[in-house]
Order: structure tokens, then sequence, then C-alpha cells
């Protein structure tokens, strides 16, 4: 098998010298076989390169040659001998012999191409593959007969190299050089005077070739020349120069060309024999002739009468793709953080293909889909970039495969496989799972208790990623929020501080921010509104009738008085909300033949039968109040009713609802001091109202002068707007006085005609009766003296039995 090496690496330094055109470039020269740790030249100072950052930048050489002869000394800067340097194992003959080498920094990355010419010394000296030669010569040879000797070899170069030769003695012979198209020169022994076999058979010469160097070397070759009888004509190839090409991959055996010489002699002087001479370095052993019809470059066709001639075989080898796209990675980044910006280098790659032509002309790219470029910046490297915005929530980790094929038929590729992490910028703010939350907490409940949990997550790695949770200032009430609730910074979990009371906060909110953990940190808050929820903690309230230890009340029913007939109404109250105040009445232990029944809903007390004799004018009721909670709470009140159609009619059980039986001699004194009190009162609202009409109605005038426009105000109605359902209806207080002036009742009008029976045992045996308003007073009717006056007389009544 044929191999095209030597040529690729002809090619590798031609792209190696474009390189140094576009990147930072330098050139030593240093002779070979230097010892090891000589110093070749000063990186750092050549490059105007700190020192400090070669270490950080962690600078190392890379280069395709297979043994490393040259190191970098990071902590002097230098390039030193590693390995001695043989000029003619590395580069053979060619001329000009380098070490093309680049120093590769990171952080940022970057990339100098050295070149290191390597010298050449004279230290082979000249020699011949083969020590003796023997030529028969025939006596009838003529002058001017030439014969081709091998040439010699030497391993140097230029001055050193293989200069002249040398022949001893010359008597019979000189030597010719003689230029060939490759360079070469072919060495031909040419006879000057006819021999004399008579004279000397045998002659022994002396062949010297000598080089250039200083102190020069020389080698030697013995030619022993055999005088023969005569042989007149030499064999004559048909060509002198003989072309053909074959492929670097033809088995062993392939006949590469046939090449024909012709004798005019006969016998044995007309025999042809090949052979070859002048086989180039890196074709000897490559080729062999066959002696009957053989090939390859310069052949030597003799006869047997030791006559010869030659030709040239020209052979070229044609390349196969039979060599692979080499990658090499020459410097990478293991990660990259996810701000980084388009056109950051990643990776610098050098791609290095041995074949020729479309076989060595090489493609490369990278996979689909991902925010990278692979751009050429020479030749033969490749530089990888960014190409896009980078997003480690989306992709933390990306493995980029560079794939190289060549132009071959068929295509040859290799691939190499980058695997690069994405680091974690802080760019994300935590989110919590709800936009806004909504807990429930039971009143009268322990401080410590967990309520409710928020929680936020953040797209974000590791520290950037860790939450933690902050109660926002605020107040409610006036209160700050930090008293009512707290957030667990770690879970976000939210206690009660406090115990909570539905009839003083029903709900209030507040913010919750998440904060993650990374610099700066980046937050979102969060509304959270907690609702209290009610307990059963408070039972109703009786607001009529008003339980004291006061005057007496008492309602009077009549005993013609109808089936339903309304007595008077129980009102309470419950400060709980929902089916906790709803509120329901009864009767606690009803007679069997019970009078009054009351209304399992409204609390009115009426009559279920027609009042008989044998009823007791006298009746003590017991209303149980019982709301709807669980348990459930209740209240008692107890309602005194009067069975009788006239007052006197009841005068002597009404001393059995009285509490006090002391009488006071001074109830008439009190009496006109209240009557001189409202009469002053009523007087002065008389004035009072006088004096506001008479203003309004000088108003009017002026305005109605003035021709401004005159907007009447009206009062707004006034309106139940508690909610809670207990007090549907506007109820109007009536005060009621009995003879002892220490007690005292107040009880709620109706709308309808309710009598309100007022009992005084220590009076004359007059009773009153007080027919309740009709109508209601409302805010938006004027006021007319009868009714002031008939309200002054009840407030009047009413401190008076505040009073006493």
């Amino acid at each position: 098998m044929l191999d095209r090496t030597m040529g690729g690496q002809g090619l590798v330094f031609l792209s190696l010298c474009f390189l140094s055109s576009t990147l930072g470039h330098i050139s030593y020269s240093v002779p070979e076989e230097l010892p090891k740790g000589f110093v070749v030249g000063n990186i750092a100072k050549d490059l105007g390169l700190d020192i400090k950052r070669l270490k950080s930048g962690r600078a190392r050489i890379f280069t395709h040659e297979s043994g490393e002869y040259l190191q970098l000394n990071s902590e002097r800067g230098v390039l030193v001998i590693k390995e001695r340097i043989d000029r003619e194992a590395l580069c053979g003959q060619r001329a000009l012999c380098t070490l093309q080498l680049q120093i590769i920094l990171e952080n940022p990355m970057e990339i100098h191409s050295v070149t290191v010419e390597i010298q050449d010394v004279n230290d082979n000296p000249p020699f011949f593959e083969k020590k003796e030669v023997d030529f028969k010569i025939s006596e009838s040879a003529l002058s001017g007969s030439k014969f081709i000797l091998d040439r010699a070899v030497d391993y140097d170069v230029g001055i050193n190299g293989l200069q002249t030769y040398r022949l001893e003695p010359r008597d019979n012979f000189v030597i010719k050089l003689h230029d060939q198209a490759d360079g070469s020169k072919n060495v031909e022994m040419v006879l000057q005077k006819p021999l004399d076999r008579e004279k000397s058979e045998h002659l022994s010469l002396v062949l010297t070739a000598l080089d250039g160097g200083e102190p020069q070397m020389s080698g030697t070759m013995q030619i022993l020349i055999t005088v023969l009888d005569a042989n007149d004509n030499a064999p004559v190839f048909t060509h002198p120069v003989y072309k053909a090409s074959i492929k670097e991959n033809a088995p062993l055996g392939t006949v590469v060309v046939t090449v024909t010489a012709t004798d005019a002699d006969q016998g044995s002087n007309g025999k042809i024999t090949y052979s070859v001479s002048g086989i180039p370095d890196n074709a000897r052993g490559l080729f062999e002739i066959n002696s009957e019809n053989g090939e390859i470059l310069s052949i030597r066709a003799s006869d047997e009468g030791s006559l010869v001639d030659s030709c040239k075989v020209i052979i070229d080898v044609a390349d196969v793709n039979d060599n692979m796209p080499t990658i090499n990675v020459l410097s990478k980044i293991n990660a990259i953080t996810e701000d980084a910006k388009p056109g950051v280098v990643v990776t610098m790659i050098n791609i290095r293909d041995v074949d020729s032509a479309e076989n060595g002309n090489v493609q490369c790219f990278i996979n689909d889909n991902i925010p990278f470029e692979l751009k050429l910046t020479n030749n033969d490297f490749y530089s990888l970039l960014t190409d896009g915005n980078l997003d480690r929530e989306r992709d933390s980790q990306y493995n980029i495969t560079v794939t190289c094929s060549d132009e071959g038929v068929p295509s040859l590729s290799s691939s190499v496989t980058l695997s690069l992490h994405i680091s974690d910028v802080n760019d994300n703010a935590p989110v919590f799972d709800r936009s806004s939350y909504e807990a429930y907490i039971v009143e009268n409940n322990s401080p410590g208790l967990s309520i409710f949990t928020v929680k936020a997550t953040d797209s974000d790695w590791s520290q950037n990623a860790r939450v933690s949770y902050i109660l926002e200032d605020s107040s409610v009430n006036g209160v700050p929020v930090s008293s009512y609730v707290s957030v667990s910074a770690d879970s976000g979990v939210i206690h009660a501080v406090r115990s909570f009371d539905y009839e003083q906060i029903k709900d209030f909110q507040f913010c919750v921010k998440a904060q993650d953990g990374g610099s700066p940190p980046l937050s979102s808050n969060v509304t959270v509104k907690i609702l209290v929820q009610d307990q059963n903690d408070n039972g109703p309230q009786v607001l009529y009738p008003v339980q004291t230890g006061g005057s007496l009340v008492a309602e009077m029913v009549p005993r013609s008085a109808d089936v339903g007939y309304l007595v008077t109404k129980v009102v309470a109250v419950d400060v709980d909300s929902g089916q906790n105040a709803w509120l329901s009445y009864k009767l606690q232990k009803a007679a069997d033949r019970a009078l009054f029944e009351v209304g399992l809903q409204n609390g009115e007390i009426r009559t279920i039968r027609q009042v008989t004799d044998k009823d007791a004018v006298k009746q003590r009721l017991a209303v149980i109040v019982e709301d709807n909670g669980q348990p459930s709470r209740s209240a008692t009140v107890i309602v005194n009713v009067v069975v009788a159609d006239s007052f006197p009619e009841v005068m002597s059980e009404f001393t059995d609802f009285t509490h006090d039986k002391e009488y006071n001699d001074n109830l008439t004194f009190y009496l006109v001091l209240a009557l001189a009190v409202v009469s002053f009162l009523f007087i002065t609202c008389v004035v009072v109202i006088i004096s506001v009409k008479i203003y309004r109605w000088r108003q009017s005038r002026v305005l109605y002068h003035s021709n401004l426009p005159v907007i009447p105000y009206y009062p707004p109605r006034y309106s139940d707007t508690l909610g809670t359902a207990t007090l549907p209806h506007v109820y109007n207080y009536d005060t009621c006085r009995t003879t002892d002036s220490r007690k005292s009742d107040c009880k709620f009008g109706r709308a309808g005609s309710q009598n309100v029976l007022i009992m005084d045992p220590s009076s004359t045996g007059t009773m009153q009766r007080i027919q309740s308003e009709k109508k209601p007073w409302r805010a938006t009717h004027a006021f007319d003296i009868s009714s002031l006056f008939f309200l002054l007389v009840r407030i009047a009544t009413h401190c008076y039995s505040c009073i006493f």
C-alpha cells in the first residue's frame, strides 16, 4: 500500500503559514541536535504577554507532530528543547525544516502561532548503498561510452549535503554529472581512453562522494571492471521516458508499466536483462522490476555483453480517499453562563486530512437547532461560537456534535461531541402557584395556629432558586399586620399571632413577598385574604321588654280580645352571624289550656283562644329566645300580662306585680317639678322653631329677589343596615313610670294601636292609658306643636323615671 503522508505534511505547513498571517505569530531558528533544556526563545516577551497571563490562561502547546520536541515553561515564559531534534528524522530531504506549533490560552481564549526553523548541521557523511559494483566492459567500447553509477546518499541538506564526486585513478574514465528534471543528478562514468584487455583485464577504481560541510565528510564505493571482448551494440529503450500512474491503495504485485529495450547483437550479447537504479528515498522498497519485462523510475537495461542503455520511468501515485478528517480540539470551556452574549468563543478545533485535492477538502458543521455556530477562522481552524441567547431553565446542557466530511467519493467523515453546561444566573423571580390566596380561620382560635401555606417556585438553580417568605409591612384597622399573623420564612406557613373575634374583625388582607437567594435578589408579591368564621360564642340579647329592677310594665289584654290578638312582641338580637344568629322563640312551661302563644320566628305573643272567666287576671309568661348555633345559646325574658277590660278591674291584682311596697310621700312634689321642666322645654322649643321659621322665610325672600335657582334639600330616609336580620323594623321607645320613683321601665312602641298599662298602687285609684301614635314620626316630616309637646312630655317622663 502507498501512503502520501509526506505530501500531506507539506499541506499542513502551508496551512500553518497562512494562519500566522491572521493570528499572533513569531518565528525562531535553532540548529538541530541541541541538548534538552536549551532555551529557544522568550515567548512571553516576544508575544507581549505577561507571565501571569500565561499561568491564568493555562498556556499550553498544540502541534501536529507525533513527537513533542519543544515545551513551554510557564514559570519563565520561555520555549525550551524537550527532546533532541534530529532534522533528518524530522524532515528528511526537505530544504526547509520547521516545527509549527500553537500557543493556546484560555479565559479569554487566544491562539498564537510559533514557527521554529531547524537548521541542519553536518552530522551525516555521504554514503553509497553498495560498497562495491562490477562492470563488464568490452575492449571494443568506444570513447564516450557511458556507464551509470549509483548515486551516493547524504541525509544532510544544503551546503552540508552531497556536493561532488571524485574518481581515482582517472586513466581511462572520468565522472560526469547530469541534472535531472526532479533536481537530482545522475552520475555517469565516461570512457575517455579505450580499454585493452590484453594489457589489463581487471581494473579497480574508487568513487568518492564529498559534501560541503565543515569539516568535510565523504563516502566511497569500489568499482571493479572486467574487460571483455567486443560487444559493439548496446540495448536501446523504445522510449527515453515512461510515464505511468498507480493508485495509492493498489494491491501488491500490480503492474505499473512495462518498459522495452532491444539489442541488435545476437547470442549472449543480445540477451537483455532489466534492473532499477537511482530509486528516491521515499520510493525505495516500494517497487521492483521484472528482469524480463520490468519497470520503475530509472531503469537500466544491459545485455550479456555488458552494454547498457537507460530510460526514465515516472510513476504518479494517484490519491485515494482513504483517510478520514482528523479533528483536534485545541481548547474548550466546559461551562458558560446563560447570560453570555452571542459571539463568545466556546471551543477551537483544528481539522486535518492528509489526502489531497478533493479528497482533502473538508467541510465541518454542527447539529441543528442549537444556539451555536461553527465559524471557519482559517484554512484548518474552526471556532465554535455562541449564536443566540442561552436559557438554563430551557436547556441546562448542550451536547454539540461537530462533524467533518471530505469531498471524496465516497465521502469520509469523523465527528466529536462536546458537552457544554449552562451555568445559572438569577434571571427568574419566584412565582406563586396562585394569583391570590383566600384562607379561613374559626374565631377564638389559639395563638400560633397554622392557617394556610403559600407556595412559590423559582425556576433558577441552587441558591438562586432558594425562596424565602417575608410578611410585607401593612396595618389592619391601624394595627400592624404582624400582630395578627406571621409567615415562616422557609416554608411559607402562615400562623395566627392572636386569637380572632369575628364580632370585632371579620376579614383582613395582607401581602406576602417571596424572595430568592440570588445576588441581587428577585421577588414577587401575592395578596392573602383571611376570612374569620363565626362561632356561636354569643347568646341572644333581649331588647324588649327590658328586664330591670325598676317600675313594672304589664301588657293589658281585654277579655273580648279575638283569637290571634297581638299582645306584645319580644325583640332580641344576636351579635353572631349566619345560623348562629337565627333566633327562635318559645314559651316556657306552657299550661294545658294556654291562653297565649309566641311566634317561633317573629317573637309575637298572641292569643290562641277566647278569654274565659276562669283565666287569671294576672298572667306571667316566660319566653325563651334561642339561637340556631351548635351548641345553641338562649336567653329568657318575663312578660307580664293583665287580662281585664278596665283598670279598676285589675287594681286588686296589680299589687302582686310590684317589687316594692314602699310609697313616696314626695311624689306630688316631683310631679310638679317634672311638669315645670316640661313646660320650660316646651316654651324653649316653640321659641326656637319660630326663630328658625322666620330665618328660613327671610332666606327664601333673599333667594327669590336674587333670581338664583333654588335647590330643595330632602333628608335621606334611614333604614336598618345592620344586616343581621334580627331587627327588621324600626321601633319607638315609650317610657313608662310607676308610683315607685326608684323603678322605671321602657318598651318598644308598635306601629298599630297598642295599650300600655301603667299601674301605680299609691295613687288614688286613677289609671292612665297612653295610646301610641298611629303614625311613626319621620325625619322628613315637619314638626307640629302638639307632636313636639307630646315628645317633650315623654322625654320628661323618661327623665323622671330614670332619676327615681
